[in-house]
C-alpha cells in the first residue's frame, strides 16, 4: 500500500477536493471522529478554528493510501492500516476524517487529522513521518502477500544484475544479412543497363545513389548507411564509371540524407497523427461507457444505502420496543430480564452492522469489477498507442558514427542498426 502524506492548510480547500464526484466515480465520507461538525467540510474548518489559538499554520496532516491496482482491499485492512499509522506518529485519539475514493477502476482512501493537541493547545510534531510511512508501507506489502515495488525493495537487497524488460528490448538492434545486401546491389546492376535504370533500381528497393568523398560512386540507405557501388556490385571501379557516367552529377551524401531525413520525419508524423486519432475515437466511445456505468453505479449504491437505512430503522425500533417501561419495566430490571434483552439487542446490532457492512463491501467489489473491465480496454488501446508512438519515435534515421560497411565489419556495424520498443508492462 503506497502512502502519502504531507502537513498542510486549506481545510476548506482540502474538504472540497475529497468530496468532488467529477475526478472520482464514487467517493464516501467513511468516518468522522472528534470533531462536533458531522459533515467533511464542518470538520475540517472546525480543526482551522482550533488552529487559530495555536501558531501552527500547516495544521492538518493529509495521509492517501493507495493499495495495488490489482487488489480489492476491504474497509478493515485500511481502519487497521491508518490505526498502525496513528500509533506510529503518534496522532493516538486525534480528529480524523476518513474518505474513500474509487476511481480508474481501483479504490484509495484518505485520512486527515487535526495535528492540535486539545489539551495543551499544541501541534504534534510530525518528526520524519515519511521515512515511518514508508517502512509501514513496506511492512503492509509484506503482510498482505502484495508484490512490493522495487523503490520499496532495500539498496542492499537489489540484484544488481536485474534490469528491466524494457531497458533489454531498448538495447536490441536489429540484423540485416550482409550477403542479402550484396545479392540486393547485384541484382540492380544486372537488370541495368544504363546508369539511369541502375539508379530506379536501388531507389526501388531503398537505396539513393550519390557522389562519394572517395569511392566516387556510392549508395546511401534510409538510415543513412553508405554502401560502396563497385565493392557491394562485385564490379570493377572502372567498369562503373562506364556504366554511371560523371559522379559529380549526382547529388553528394549529405544532401541525400538530409532529404531522407525530411521524407521520414514527414511520413512518421502522419503515421503518428493517424494513430491518435484512430486512439481518441476507441477512447470516447469507451469514456461514454463508463459514464453510463458510473451513473447507474451511483444510483445502485443510493437504492442500497436507501434500502439499509430503512431496514435499519424497523429493526432498531423492534429492538427498542423489547425494552418495557413503567412497573413492567422495573420488573424486568429486578429479575434481570432487562440484561439479557439488552445483551440480546448488542447482538442483534452487531450483526446487522456486520451484515450491511459485508452488502455494501459486495457491492462495492462487483462495481469495481465491472469498471475494471472498461478500464482494461482503455489501457490496452493507451498501450497500443504508446506502442505504435515508440515504434515511431524510435524509427531509425542515422546508422551510429562509422564508416562504410567492410566485409570484416559487416556483422559488427549490422547489429548497431536501430532499436524496437515493445508496450510498457501493465503494473
Amino acid at each position: 500500500m503506497i502512502l502519502k502524506a504531507s502537513q498542510r492548510a486549506g481545510a476548506k480547500q482540502l474538504a472540497l477536493h475529497l468530496l468532488r464526484t467529477d475526478e472520482n466515480d464514487h467517493v464516501e465520507v467513511h468516518e468522522i471522529r472528534g470533531f462536533a461538525a458531522d459533515d467533511l467540510v464542518g470538520a475540517l474548518r472546525e480543526a482551522y478554528a482550533v488552529s487559530r489559538g495555536t501558531k501552527c499554520r500547516q495544521y492538518l496532516f493529509s495521509l492517501s493510501l493507495s493499495p495495488p491496482q490489482t487488489e480489492n482491499v476491504e474497509i478493515p485492512v485500511f481502519e487497521q492500516a491508518i490505526q498502525t499509522i496513528e500509533d506510529q506518529l503518534g496522532l493516538n485519539g486525534q480528529p480524523r476524517a476518513i474518505v474513500f475514493h474509487e476511481k480508474n477502476g481501483r479504490r484509495h482512501a484518505h485520512c486527515v487529522w487535526s495535528r492540535i493537541r486539545a489539551s495543551d493547545m499544541r501541534a504534534i510534531n510530525m518528526a520524519h513521518f515519511k521515512t515511518k510511512l514508508k517502512d509501514i508501507a513496506r511492512e503492509l506489502f509484506i503482510e498482505h502477500g502484495w508484490n512490493m515495488p522495487r523503490g520499496f525493495v532495500a539498496s542492499e537487497e537489489r540484484d544488481p544484475l536485474n534490469f528491466t524488460r524494457d531497458e533489454w528490448q531498448q538495447a536490441r538492434r536489429i540484423n540485416r544479412d550482409p550477403k542479402a545486401i550484396k545479392k540486393l546491389f547485384q541484382d540492380c546492376w544486372a537488370v541495368s543497363d544504363s546508369g539511369k535504370a541502375f539508379r530506379q533500381a536501388l531507389e526501388a528497393r531503398g537505396y539513393y545513389l550519390a557522389q562519394g568523398d572517395r569511392r566516387g560512386f556510392v549508395a546511401v540507405d534510409y538510415m543513412g548507411e553508405i554502401y560502396s557501388i563497385s565493392r557491394w556490385t562485385g564490379v570493377r571501379t572502372k567498369d562503373v564509371a562506364a556504366r554511371l557516367g560523371d559522379p559529380s552529377s549526382l547529388p553528394d551524401v549529405e544532401s541525400i540524407k538530409a532529404r531522407l531525413h525530411d521524407q521520414i520525419d514527414a511520413k512518421l508524423a502522419r503515421f503518428r497523427l493517424e494513430a491518435k486519432a484512430e486512439f481518441d475515437t476507441a477512447r470516447s466511445g469507451l469514456l461514454g461507457s463508463k459514464r453510463k456505468l458510473v451513473t447507474w453505479q451511483r444510483d445502485e449504491r443510493k437504492f442500497l444505502i436507501d434500502l439499509q437505512a430503512a431496514r435499519w430503522a424497523t429493526e432498531a425500533q423492534s429492538r427498542q420496543q423489547r425494552m418495557r417501561k413503567g412497573l413492567k419495566g422495573l420488573w424486568d430490571w429486578l429479575t434481570g430480564k432487562r440484561g439479557a434483552i439488552i445483551a440480546q439487542n448488542k447482538r442483534e446490532y452487531e450483526a446487522a452492522r456486520l451484515r450491511d457492512q459485508s452488502e455494501r463491501q459486495t457491492l462495492i467489489e462487483r462495481q469495481i469489477a465491472e469498471r475494471q473491465t472498461l478500464h482494461r480496454q482503455i489501457r490496452e488501446h493507451e498501450h497500443r498507442l504508446d506502442f505504435t508512438l515508440a515504434e515511431l519515435q524510435a524509427f531509425p534515421r542515422r546508422h551510429p558514427e562509422g564508416q562504410d560497411l567492410q566485409p570484416v565489419q559487416e556483422k559488427r556495424n549490422l547489429r548497431r542498426r536501430r532499436r524496437r520498443y515493445a508496450p510498457r508492462p501493465e503494473f
